[in-house]
């Protein structure tokens, strides 16, 4: 017998078919998948987005396996298959006590894959059964009848803190001394991820700078003064900062809603480019909003209305930046003068959506590569995306771990933090840049809505 079997839930699957190796550690463990959760799987199979890929990559795998055996028993099946040292065993009921209700359609198929975990039970005698489910709902029905439960290690790990921002005392007269030096002269306790600094003196001098592989670089106001939007306060000058000097090969970004992330992205993006030191942006957006409404346009790039309709936040923000701009026109209305303008900015900065399902098979080239919306994406799309880019490539990862759409994942195991946890290492490839954005800045609505309801997520 197996030292365990795991039943698994269909999240655990859509979430990352590596999970069943995890689990299954070099076979040590058993793999036990019920028959609704092949059914829920067949169904997403033919989904466009990421959850549809899992699906298909768990067919293809079953599809790999061998059959070792089919034992019939009284009122159910075990199809036992293998693949390498993967044991995985299907089990099939003749009949189950829940009726599926179409109104009720998750929550039937949640109790039959319970009742298939009380058929292991009676099946694998003397054997550890464990549900795993990164459902509550789901594994609460599985305690009401006895059976253990467990969720994914990545729903235990602590998300680590990050310090991306550090303030130290030095005195004005040693202001000038900075620039070019390693942060090790002036702050014993840096650490990798301290990226941000602010000086302070006695007197009440301030200083600004930046770290790049342990050396200073300074910033002031003058290194915004050509941007067409400027940053308004001090994080966001760090990441425009950060942008704009192209010393570093990949930022993230964890941001509050209306912090200007996207804005400022974008701006300091149409810089490089003004400058010759990239050719277009690309801009990825790994939302569910996207996934939904992609579905109904078929995720192409081209005209306006696909535009619009797939990248509302993107369309929003060349909005932004095109009003200032505006020269007007007798023959054109204000709304008619603005998409011109934001078409101009497109063809001029050969701004192009990617929906991350049209990555594959793909090499992106000179190109600023925004990656907006980026907690709702896995580790899998993450890794997808960025192996797409080639080293004339920049990439501007953006979200907010405030905002986790996708129902598969948490703040502890998506793209965004897992990248946010490199910037705490070394790491040989790429030089990586992180910060936080922690003011909103859209107005005051959105300044509301944090005074009322940030102190009570706290």
């Amino acid at each position: 017998m197996a030292r365990k079997v795991y039943v698994l839930d269909t999240n655990i699957i859509l979430q990352n078919l590596q999970n069943l190796f995890r689990l299954s550690d070099e076979g040590e463990n058993l793999i036990v998948i019920p028959e609704t959760v092949l059914l829920e799987l067949e169904d997403k199979k033919k989904l466009d987005q990421e959850v549809g890929y899992q699906a298909r990559c768990f067919a293809r795998f079953i599809a790999s396996t061998s059959v070792k055996e089919v034992d019939h028993k009284n009122g159910f099946k075990v199809v036992k298959l293998t693949k390498d040292k993967l044991k995985v065993h299907l089990i099939t009921k003749e009949k189950y006590q829940t009726d599926l209700e179409y109104k009720y359609l998750s929550e039937s198929n949640d109790k039959r894959i319970v009742e298939t975990c009380e058929v292991a039970q009676k099946y694998y005698k003397g054997g550890k059964i464990t549900f795993v489910s990164l459902d509550v709902y789901a594994r609460t029905y599985a305690l009401f009848k006895n059976i253990r439960t467990e969720s994914l290690d990545d729903d235990k790990d602590e998300t680590p803190e990050f310090e991306f921002f550090k303030t130290i005392e030095l005195g004005s007269e040693k202001f000038n001394q900075v620039s070019g030096k390693s942060i090790k002269n002036f702050d014993p306790n840096y650490k990798l991820g301290n990226f941000c600094y602010e000086f302070q003196a006695p007197d009440g001098n301030k200083m600004h700078a930046l770290i790049n592989n342990e050396i200073i670089r300074t910033m002031d106001d003058s290194d915004f003064k050509t941007l067409p939007v400027k940053p308004i306060n001090l994080r966001q000058k760090f990441l425009t900062k950060a942008i704009i000097s192209n010393d570093y090969d990949l930022i993230v970004v964890d941001a509050k809603a209306g912090s200007g992330k996207t804005l400022m992205a974008l701006v300091c993006a149409m810089r490089l480019i003004d400058k010759g030191k990239y050719e277009k942006i690309i801009y990825v957006r790994n939302s569910i909003e996207s996934i939904d409404k992609g579905a109904d346009i078929g995720y192409l790039s081209g005209n306006d209305e696909k535009f619009r309709i797939y990248n509302m936040a993107l369309y929003d923000t060349l909005e932004f930046i095109a009003k200032p701009n505006l020269k007007s026109h007798k023959n054109k209305t204000k709304q008619e003068s603005i998409d011109s303008k934001i078409e101009e900015l497109q063809e001029r900065y050969m701004i192009k959506t990617l929906w991350p399902g049209e990555a594959r098979g793909r090499t992106l080239s000179g190109a600023i590569v925004i990656m907006d919306e980026w907690q709702n994406a896995s580790v899998n799309t993450t890794q997808l995306i960025l192996s797409r880019l080639d080293n004339a490539c920049m990439g501007i990862m953006i979200g907010s771990n405030r905002q986790i759409d996708n129902m598969y994942l948490n703040k502890f195991n998506n793209g965004l933090t897992e990248i946010q946890k490199q910037t705490k290492v070394k790491n040989d490839h790429l030089n990586l840049f992180g910060i936080e954005l922690t003011k909103a800045v859209r107005g005051r609505f959105a300044e509301f809505s944090e005074s009322v309801f940030e102190n009570k997520r706290q």
